[in-house]
């Protein structure tokens, strides 16, 4: 069985970035399962593993554009220092997690204190980053219809909602 269309996928890869630094890995923990077609991974990464068959091992480079899209730079800005006045050991690289109006988790990092003005930046870590997969393909099977459905890949403990 080839991937195409809305199959399952089993995969474990290893997520370089353009320095050769480890990013991510599935090896030494569970694979990645996912529904094939449900936009449940990077654009640039479900592209190349299309057509592909189990027992495949590649390497594919993902753009920004194709991954965690371009860096935003209208999601990057300054408060004051006092907006953290509950946080006296605030630092560079510190991430934080806020809930919006609309009630959803918004992530953002530090990523500058300088005076009295801290530079904050909830672009996702990964923005405007070129990609680099190590990708071996474990097993391929068709996606059952409560899958394809609801979207994503059958819990282990079956459906419960």
């Amino acid at each position: 069985m080839i991937i195409k269309g809305s199959c399952v996928v089993t995969l474990h890869y290893t997520l370089t970035g353009d320095d050769g630094q480890q990013i991510d890995a599935s090896y030494e923990t569970e694979p990645l399962i996912y529904l094939h077609d449900s936009n449940s991974l990077l654009p640039g990464l479900e592209q190349a593993l299309e057509g592909r068959k189990a027992g495949d091992k590649f390497i594919v480079t993902v753009q920004p554009e194709e991954g965690y899209g371009v860096t935003d730079q209208s999601l990057i800005e300054k408060v004051p220092l006092e907006a953290f006045s509950d946080m006296p050991n605030l630092e560079a690289g510190m991430q934080f997690e806020l809930e919006s109006e609309e009630g959803h988790g918004e992530q953002f990092t530090v990523t500058a204190i300088e005076g009295d003005e801290v530079t904050v930046d909830a672009n996702h870590s990964l923005a405007g980053k070129t990609l680099h997969f190590e990708v071996r393909i474990e097993a391929i099977r068709a996606a059952t219809n409560k899958e394809i459905e609801y979207g994503h890949v059958r819990p282990e403990n079956g459906w419960d909602f």
